[in-house]
């Protein structure tokens, strides 16, 4: 009996993984970032924030985030990028009002960075290296590393005695909507 009841178990299993719709492919919802260690595939969520997706694609549209450095690196907790300064006190001059969710931070998660002010997001993004339930509910998460990982993992990681400040920052080769890639 016991045997069957293992037998089931696996097969409903099984079955379960099959039957598991695959990631269905919205070009508009995702983005190719292209590192020097490779190409990461972001899957943006505008169900969770329709507000900061739409402003990360128009700022990819206008090649903001191409040439910027991943300024802020801690290892085993997130990789910051985003800031055409590269000093972590610049962005694009345009605020953007909180989104937060329910999602939590965990590796690959992406989200937006923020000064202590929830509605002060505006161009600097993180993604998650490990995970930090301390920032679940506390800032807007916009997307979710689908491929690629482990060139994230590749970035130049900073000094966790100087707040993960990277003195050689790897910078983002090109970012692109996948809809606008011929």
């Amino acid at each position: 009996m016991n045997r069957i009841r293992l037998i089931l178990s696996i097969a409903a299993a099984v079955f379960l993984l099959v039957a598991r719709p695959a990631f269905a492919f919205d070009p508009e919802n995702t983005l190719f970032l292209d590192l020097s260690g490779g190409r990461v595939v972001i899957e943006m969520r505008p169900d969770l924030a329709p507000n900061h997706v739409a402003r990360i694609k128009e700022l990819v549209r206008k090649n903001f985030y191409d040439g910027t450095p991943f300024h802020r690196v801690i290892a085993n907790f997130m990789a910051q990028g985003g800031d055409p300064t590269g000093t972590g006190t610049g962005g694009s001059g345009q605020k953007l009002r909180a989104e937060f969710s329910g999602e939590p931070f965990v590796r690959g998660v992406v989200g937006m960075a923020r000064s202590g002010l929830p509605n002060s997001a505006d161009s600097q993004f993180f993604i998650m290296l490990g995970s930090a339930p301390s920032l679940d509910g506390n800032y807007t998460v916009w997307g979710k590393v689908i491929e690629g990982m482990e060139n994230v993992d590749k970035i130049a990681k900073g000094d966790a005695s100087n707040n993960g400040l990277v003195s050689r920052p790897d910078k983002i080769i090109r970012m692109r909507v996948a809809a606008d890639v011929k």
